[in-house]
């Protein structure tokens, strides 16, 4: 019997459109042949009362109940041989990965431990404390809204301080509290509406909330690609600007651009940071999405996906003709991903919120911003009529704009002008 060629890269729960793009450019570059498979949580879809995937260029779809060990089982068997990859996009579905992870056991996966400890926020500053105090904020445990335990909170963490979700992503419930009312007020609402959310964007785990310390300083991210035994290749940093920054009551993430003017010697203090928060973890056989704040000159980590970072396969390619999508696969073949040694233009994303919420009845100014020359791509994501929610209250952007330039200083020069054109005109409902 002939061998059978193994050629296909999984995805679980969900693939991004890029990813099959990134597959097929790689293909064209190297004359290699893959199959692309998509793995389906066939519960949830019946739950929301969908019935497949609709994407282009999936090969082979797997539609599995993932709540039975036996159908996990029984629908890979017949690939074992050919599957070369598996990997999860979503932080949302990284427990469907978890449980996917024993079916798969001859794959580069990282450890199901890993991925629990990199999908809680709280489990994650345990390790990022055990492992070296000086690179986390203080944090604790949020219970109620008790005097006693508001309290105890504020005695241990210290105001201002943030309150998160602990598996949530996109900024979603997150608030800074400046004083003990302020705190009071957010607990009950965020207590009140964390299960709602956590349903609406298939978090699986136990929602549960910490505080953590609030840092002054300057927030970055890096991606990286972690092999088998841990080392760790990084991508250029990206400077990330949120609500709170523009003079927002949120925290979304308003404008990511890279590369950075950071001096070589903060960059490679940044990296080494990462790195730690990568070990503290045990990650290996993955893509990270590092979020770090700078403070003065020390470097905090906000948190670690085990994922891709939103917008940085787009930023990546643009700015430095990185195939991050492709990258994310070769690492858990047990191949070095190929990420350049300079970037030669400048690219920024921006996820624009409008300033009020309620009833969205106008969108001015998008027809100007496409004819700017760093113009590259804009996402409409909400029309008018659709509801203007901000990302603490669980809502979503209104677009999503993707800028390039050979020029750094024409860029943030298009990004001025993008926010001196747009309104979005709401009425309160």
């Amino acid at each position: 019997m002939a061998k059978k060629k193994k050629n296909i890269i999984a995805y679980v729960s969900k693939i991004p459109s890029e990813a099959i793009s990134d597959i097929r450019a790689y293909e064209k570059q190297t004359g290699e042949r893959y199959r692309i498979m998509l793995i389906e949580n066939s519960a949830r879809n019946l739950k929301k009362g969908q019935t497949g995937a609709s994407f282009d260029g999936v090969d082979i779809v797997l539609s599995v109940d993932f709540g039975s060990d036996s159908a996990l089982q029984e629908a890979l068997a017949p690939y074992q041989e050919e599957l070369c990859a598996i990997t999860s996009r979503a932080e949302s579905y990284l427990n469907d990965f978890i449980k996917i992870i024993p079916f798969v056991p001859y794959l580069y996966t990282p450890t199901p431990e890993s991925l629990q400890w990199a999908s809680d926020k709280r489990l994650m500053r345990r390790h990022f404390k055990v492992y070296d105090s000086a690179i986390t904020p203080k944090y604790t445990l949020v219970k109620n809204a008790e005097d006693e335990e508001l309290d105890r909170i504020i005695n241990q963490v210290g105001l201002p301080m943030i309150v998160k979700p602990t598996n949530l992503a996109q900024s979603l419930l997150i608030h800074v509290c400046h004083h003990k009312e302020e705190l009071r007020q957010t607990v009950k609402y965020v207590l009140k509406s964390i299960e709602k959310t956590y349903e609406e964007y298939g978090r699986t785990e136990r929602p549960r909330i910490i505080a953590e310390q609030y840092l002054e300083g300057l927030q970055y991210s890096i991606d990286a690609y972690v092999s088998a035994r841990g080392k760790v290749t990084c991508c250029p940093l990206v400077r990330q600007k949120t609500g709170h920054d523009i003079g927002r009551d949120d925290f979304f993430g308003y404008l990511q651009s890279t590369p950075t003017a950071l001096s070589s010697e903060s960059v490679k203090r940044a990296e080494n940071v990462a790195k730690d928060g990568v070990h503290a973890l045990g990650l290996r056989n993955t893509t990270v999405h590092v979020e770090l704040m700078r403070v003065d000159n020390d470097w905090k980590i906000i948190e670690i996906g085990a994922r891709i970072g939103g917008f940085r396969s787009q930023l990546h390619r643009l700015s430095c003709g990185i195939n991050h999508g492709m990258n994310d696969v070769l690492v858990r073949m047990g191949k070095q991903p190929v990420v350049p040694r300079r970037c030669r233009r400048f690219a920024a994303a921006m996820k624009y919120y409008a300033k009020e919420e309620g009833e969205i009845v106008s969108i001015l100014g998008v027809k100007k911003i496409e004819k700017l020359a760093s113009f590259h791509k804009i996402e409409m994501r909400k029309k008018r009529g659709d509801k203007s929610i901000f990302a603490k209250n669980g809502g979503g952007a209104v677009f999503v704009l993707y800028l390039v330039n050979d020029l750094r200083s024409e860029l943030l020069a298009d990004i001025r002008r993008v926010e001196a054109t747009v309104k979005v005109k709401v009425i309160k409902v």
